[in-house]
C-alpha cells in the first residue's frame, strides 16, 4: 500500500478495489474504515459483518476471503502493512514501523501536509459565509463565534483543496436604517466618519428610535416608510445609508484585522437590491410563490412546520414590498452560482437562526429543481452561546452585551501579567508582542475547543492557564520543541538526516500520533467542527511530552539521535500547522 497523507482513505481504496473481484464481495462494498484501538493496530475494518448478514454468509468465512485476496494483491505492502481478522469478522490493519519513517520522511512541513491534504476538496469553489455582521452596531461578545469559528473552518477549507472564497455578507440593508434614518433626521445628527465615537453615537440614535417605535405606533410607520424611501433610491437616504456603512464597515475592520479575518468580498445585503425582483418573479412563474395577507410566501406542505394549515411560511417580500433575509438569501444562492460558479456554500451563524436556512435550503432546493438548475451543497455551520458564570448569555454588570473591542484588550492584559510573573527578564515590549499573541490565542482556543454546537462557560482562569486542553500549553509545546534545537544550535529539521525507522514504545506512539493527524483534518474539515483538531493537538502535546521524558533526544547515538531529532521536527511542524489552522500564530519564546 503506498504511503498516502491519509493511510485511511488509502486502505479504503485498496480495500474497495479488491473486494470488487473477491466472491461473496459484489456491488458497492463498503469496508467501513474506522480507528482501531492501538492494542490492536491502527484501523479496522467492519463492514464485512453488514456485508455477511446482506448475502447472508458466514462473516469470518467473507473475512477470510478477503484478507487472503488483500495479501494477494501488489497494492498490499507487507513491509508497510500488516492484518489479521478479529472476532467474528473484523480485519484489524496495522502500520510498520517503515510505514510511519515513510510516513515522516514525506510529509515532514505544512507545505508538504497541506499538499496531502489538498485530495479531499479537490479545488471545488467554495464559498463561505463569515463574519456577517449587522451594520451600525457596535461588535460586542457575540460577535467571537462567527468570527473565530469561521476562520478556523474557512482554513480548515483552504488547507484541505478548496478554492475558497471568503464572502463578508453584511446585514446592510435591513430594517434597522429605517429606524437610524428617522432618529437623524428628526435630531439633526450630523454623521462624521472621522469620529470615533461615530458607531457608538450610532447605536444610541437607534435605540432612541427604537423607544419611540414602541411608545407610538405612527413612530413604526414612519421607520418602515424610511425604510422604503431607501430601498426605492431615495437620494437623500442613500446617502445617509452610505455614511452610516462606511463608518460601521472601518469599526469592523479593526476587529478584524485583530482576529485575522480578511474577507475576499463584502457583498452585503445592498447587493442584491436589484436582484430580488428576478427572485420574486420566477418563485412566482414557477407556483412556488404566493401572495397571502399582501406579502409574497413560499409554504411548503411536506413539512408539517411550514405548511399551510397551521404552520409558518417562508416570507420573501413583505406586505409594504420591502425585501428581507430571504428574498436577498436566495438571490445570493443564485449568484454565487451563476458568478463564482460555486460547488458549495457554507454559511456560519448562531444557531437561533437554524429554522431561517433549513427554509431557505428547501426553497432554494425546489426552486433550482424547477428551474433546471444544479443547487450547490448548502451547509449551515450554527454554534451555540457564550455563558457567563451564571450560566447565562454573558453580559456587563449592567446588562449590556460586552464590548468585542474590551474582551480582546482584556485579555491582552491578563497575559502580559501572566507573562510577565513567569519571564520578567525578557524586555518590555517582546512581553508585550507575546502578550498580544497569546491573550487573542487563549480566547479563540477556548471557543473552538468546544464542539461548536454547545454553549459554553466563559472563564478567564480556564482559558489563560497553562495546564490542559488550552491556547498557552500548546503554545508553550511548540516552544519546547524548538527549544531542542536551539539548544544543538541547529534549525527545525537538520540533524535528522540518515534517521531510521522509531523503535522504542515511545517513538512507536509518538510516529503513530503524528500520521494521524490526517485523520484529525479529515473529520475536522469534513464536519466542520474545528474541535476535532483542537482534541488531536491537546494529544499530540502529551504523546510529545510522554515522548521526551522516556527517550533522550539529545542521544549519544547520532542514528538515535537522528530519528529522535525527526520525531521532534515534526512534531512541531504538525503543532504548528494545527495552531494556524485554528488561527493562531506560534511563537518561539514564551
Amino acid at each position: 500500500m503506498r504511503i498516502a497523507f491519509n493511510p485511511a482513505r488509502e486502505l479504503d481504496r485498496v480495500v474497495r478495489a479488491v473486494a470488487a473481484s473477491t466472491p461473496g464481495f459484489g456491488g458497492e462494498f463498503n469496508p467501513e474504515i474506522r480507528p482501531a484501538d492501538p492494542r490492536f493496530g491502527d484501523y479496522q475494518a467492519n463492514g464485512v459483518l453488514p456485508q455477511a448478514k446482506a448475502a447472508k454468509a458466514n462473516p469470518r468465512a467473507l473475512a477470510v476471503a478477503l484478507l487472503d485476496a488483500l495479501k494477494a494483491s501488489p497494492e498490499f505492502d507487507a513491509a508497510h502493512i500488516t492484518a489479521e481478522i478479529a472476532g467474528p469478522g473484523f480485519i484489524n490493519f496495522k502500520l510498520t514501523p517503515a510505514y510511519y519513517a515513510g510516513w515522516l520522511a514525506r510529509f515532514g512541513d505544512e507545505a508538504s501536509l497541506r499538499a496531502g491534504a489538498a485530495a479531499l476538496y479537490h479545488g471545488k469553489s467554495v464559498i463561505i459565509d463569515y463574519p456577517s455582521p449587522n451594520t451600525a452596531k457596535q461588535m460586542h461578545v457575540g460577535h467571537l463565534r462567527p468570527m473565530v469559528v469561521g476562520e478556523a473552518v474557512a482554513r480548515l477549507l483552504e488547507f484541505c483543496g478548496a478554492k475558497l472564497t471568503r464572502d463578508n455578507h453584511i446585514g446592510d440593508w435591513g430594517t434597522n436604517f429605517g429606524t437610524i434614518i428617522l432618529a437623524i433626521k428628526r435630531t439633526g445628527y450630523t454623521l462624521d466618519a472621522a469620529n470615533d465615537n461615530a458607531l457608538e453615537e450610532l447605536e444610541n440614535l437607534y435605540k432612541l428610535g427604537s423607544g419611540w417605535i414602541k411608545s407610538n405606533p405612527a413612530d413604526g410607520d414612519a421607520s418602515r416608510a424610511e425604510l422604503v424611501k431607501l430601498q426605492n433610491g431615495d437620494a437623500e437616504n442613500l446617502a445617509l445609508w452610505e455614511k452610516i456603512v462606511a463608518v460601521s464597515n472601518a469599526a469592523c475592520e479593526r476587529q478584524y484585522a485583530r482576529l485575522g479575518v480578511k474577507p475576499d468580498v463584502t457583498l452585503g445585503e445592498s447587493f442584491y437590491r436589484d436582484k430580488v425582483d428576478r427572485v420574486y418573479a420566477e418563485l412566482t412563474d414557477t407556483g412556488l410563490a404566493e401572495t397571502s395577507e399582501g406579502a409574497l410566501v413560499v409554504w411548503h406542505d411536506d413539512e408539517p412546520r411550514w405548511k399551510r394549515d397551521g404552520g409558518t411560511p417562508f416570507i420573501i417580500r413583505k406586505r409594504d414590498g420591502a425585501s428581507n433575509y430571504a428574498s436577498t438569501d436566495l438571490a445570493t444562492i443564485l449568484y454565487r452560482v451563476e458568478h463564482f460558479r460555486a460547488d458549495e456554500c457554507v454559511y456560519v451563524t448562531d444557531g437561533r437562526q437554524q429554522e431561517h436556512f433549513q427554509q431557505l435550503f428547501l426553497t432554494a432546493d425546489k426552486w433550482f429543481k424547477k428551474t433546471g438548475r444544479t443547487l450547490p451543497s448548502l451547509r449551515h455551520v450554527w454554534f451555540g452561546t457564550i455563558l457567563g458564570e451564571d450560566g447565562k448569555a454573558i453580559k456587563t454588570k449592567s446588562g449590556d452585551p460586552i464590548r468585542l473591542k474590551q474582551l480582546l484588550d482584556e485579555a491582552e492584559e491578563r497575559a502580559f501579567a501572566i507573562v510577565t510573573e513567569k519571564s520578567a527578564d525578557l524586555p518590555e515590549d517582546e512581553r508585550r508582542a507575546i502578550a498580544r499573541t497569546v491573550g487573542v490565542a487563549s480566547i479563540r482556543y477556548a471557543d473552538l475547543v468546544q464542539n461548536r454546537t454547545l454553549d459554553y462557560t466563559f472563564s478567564w482562569d480556564k482559558l489563560l492557564a497553562f495546564e490542559g486542553n488550552t491556547a498557552p500549553y500548546l503554545l508553550y509545546a511548540v516552544v519546547r520543541t524548538r527549544s531542542i534545537f536551539r539548544k544543538l544550535g541547529l534549525e527545525l529539521g537538520q540533524g535528522e538526516e540518515g534517521a531510521s525507522a522509531p523503535e522504542t514504545p515511545h517513538e512507536i506512539s509518538l510516529a503513530r500520533k503524528l500520521v494521524n493527524f490526517s485523520g484529525a483534518v479529515d473529520l475536522a474539515c469534513t464536519e466542520l467542527r474545528p474541535h476535532h483538531l483542537c482534541t488531536y493537538l491537546y494529544e499530540l502535546a502529551g504523546e510529545f511530552s510522554s515522548f521526551i521524558a522516556a527517550d533522550r533526544v539529545i542521544h549519544d547515538d547520532p542514528a538515535v539521535r537522528a530519528r529522535r531529532l525527526r520525531l521532534c521536527a515534526r512534531t512541531c511542524a504538525t503543532l504548528e500547522s494545527g495552531l494556524r489552522l485554528l488561527g493562531i500564530e506560534p511563537l518561539e519564546r514564551m
